[in-house]
């Protein structure tokens, strides 16, 4: 009924017999989550495409849905495009773009070597700036504004230059510009990008600073190489990235403490993401700068900027398995001592 309804908008529709023919029978695997796996295709014209196949259809299809309603409006070349998509039954593929680089998230969690040294702090720079354009578009670009929710490295994806291109659009949610409040039916997201406003209604509306949030968490773990959240490892030798990080900045300490900063110029860059970043991280979504306002702090002067306060939100301890994760046990703490 609603790709009906909405026949001007969606992408070309492709049979699933295609979808077999163009993924050579899915014969490059370039991956697999919880929504299925992504299989590498070429069209009839020699373009290189990913096939997103659905393996479980959730719900009523809304994860779907989302794809094809919010990417196929878009037209930008910080998100990704999606090409065509299949809909036979219960067969449901999403056909996008080819990403030769795959996500941003393989660049930064290498333990063996820093983020830097793979990418380079200037590009990782203008990795976050062109995301930040990217969610630009997305909350003042389009006709219908559209929130994504789940801003994370694995949702970043590299073309062959690395240039950025937001993906993943399964939780978005669209919206015209005359709202002002957006209703959630339930919380969206991926632990340890989510806004607090999106676990709780008492730290603020739900709206375009949710994204920011998430983005900033983002930025950070770009700088750090590491998840800001570390589960894994045990009570005694966790550290939270943001409040270690804050400390260094606050303090004014030349030496950040970290990997492959050998220049000045080098240490502005770092120095400006992380300032940037814990602005974009702060508990009060009102707190928080638009996106728009991200754009000129990382493409501005290192001295304009001021430091934030600090985010308030405790180093969380680990989780027990199957238990929500210790974050937001700190959250509903300090939701009762500003109550």
């Amino acid at each position: 009924m609603f790709l009906k309804n909405h026949e001007f908008i969606a992408p070309k529709r492709y049979s699933y017999s295609e979808v077999v023919k163009i993924t050579n029978s899915f014969k490059v695997k370039l991956g697999q989550g919880g929504f299925g796996s992504v299989y590498k295709g070429v069209l009839k014209n020699q373009k290189l495409v990913a096939m997103k196949v659905l393996s479980e259809i959730k719900g009523d299809g809304q994860d779907f849905i989302n794809e094809v309603a919010s990417v196929g409006r878009t037209s930008n070349v910080n998100i990704v495009s999606l090409v065509g998509f299949c809909l036979e039954g219960r067969q449901r593929a999403l056909i996008y773009e080819f990403m030769p680089n795959g996500s941003l998230e393989r660049f930064i969690y290498n333990r063996g070597s820093s983020s830097s040294s793979q990418l380079g702090w200037e590009k990782l720079h203008e990795i976050a700036i062109g995301i930040a354009r990217g969610l630009e578009y997305l909350h003042k670009g389009c006709n219908t504004r559209i929130l994504h929710f789940d801003i994370k490295p694995h949702n970043i994806l590299l073309d062959k230059d690395f240039c950025p291109k937001i993906s993943d659009f399964g939780l978005a949610k669209l919206f015209h510009e005359k709202e002002s409040k957006i209703s959630m039916s339930h919380m969206r997201g991926t632990p340890g990008y989510i806004a607090p406003e999106l676990f709780s209604r008492n730290f603020g509306e739900v709206s375009h600073k949710s994204d920011v949030y998430s983005y900033g968490m983002m930025i950070l773990e770009m700088v750090g190489g590491r998840k800001n959240i570390e589960v894994e490892v045990d009570n005694t030798s966790e550290i939270y990235f943001p409040h270690w990080i804050y400390k260094k900045v606050q303090l004014h300490e030349e030496q950040l403490g970290l990997h492959g900063i050998v220049s000045d110029e080098q240490n502005r860059i770092v120095r400006k993401m992380i300032i940037v970043g814990l602005w974009c991280i702060q508990t009060n979504p009102l707190s928080r700068p638009r996106i728009t306002k991200v754009l000129e702090m990382l493409e501005g002067d290192l001295a304009s900027l001021e430091i934030p306060p600090k985010p308030y939100i405790s180093s969380p301890s680990r989780s027990p398995p199957g238990s929500p994760s210790k974050i937001y046990h700190t959250l509903i703490e300090l939701m009762r001592d500003t109550l």
